[in-house]
């Protein structure tokens, strides 16, 4: 895992850090905790970071290298977390060719309770306060507000 760090301007209000991962599902533990740690300072919920930061964050990384990269040792996961007052972000990029998230089936609905895929997606939908994905289907971006409202500035 390499990391590298950046202070945003502002007197620190801002702070920035990308990792490389290899496409190892045994270095995610290591990369959470590492997230989880740097992301205090937010002053999110313990809860908030313990639960949904945590799990969200580990189905993306999973997801991105078993799914994206199909745990091709020559490629990487990219993850960039950037941390603000008001809400945390965080970029996971694979070097796949991406999927449709809309296409992925509702693992609630009756039909889907026994297929194996998408719990990983619908769990990190109901654990961030918004979730994004590019065109290519190959980033995500996971975001918690700080005020736990599910968008900036609301509870202030």
């Amino acid at each position: 895992m390499r990391a590298s760090l950046r202070a945003g301007q502002g007197g620190g209000e801002t702070s920035e850090f990308v990792l490389e991962l290899p496409s190892n599902l045994g270095v995610i533990e290591a990369a959470v905790a590492y997230i989880v740690e740097r992301c205090k300072p937010l002053g999110l919920d313990d809860s908030r970071v313990a639960l949904n930061l945590r799990v969200g964050v580990t189905e993306a990384l999973a997801n991105a290298i078993l799914y994206g990269n199909r745990k091709d040792p020559s490629k990487h996961v990219r993850v960039n977390v950037r941390l603000d007052r008001s809400r945390l972000s965080v970029r996971v990029e694979d070097q796949g060719k991406g999927f449709d998230p809309d296409a992925v089936p509702d693992p609630t609905l009756p039909a889907n309770l026994l297929r194996p895929g998408g719990r990983g997606i619908f769990l990190i939908r109901h654990l961030m306060d918004e979730v994004e994905f590019n065109d290519r289907g190959n980033v995500i971006c996971l975001i918690l507000y700080s005020n736990g409202s599910g968008s900036p500035g609301q509870g202030e």
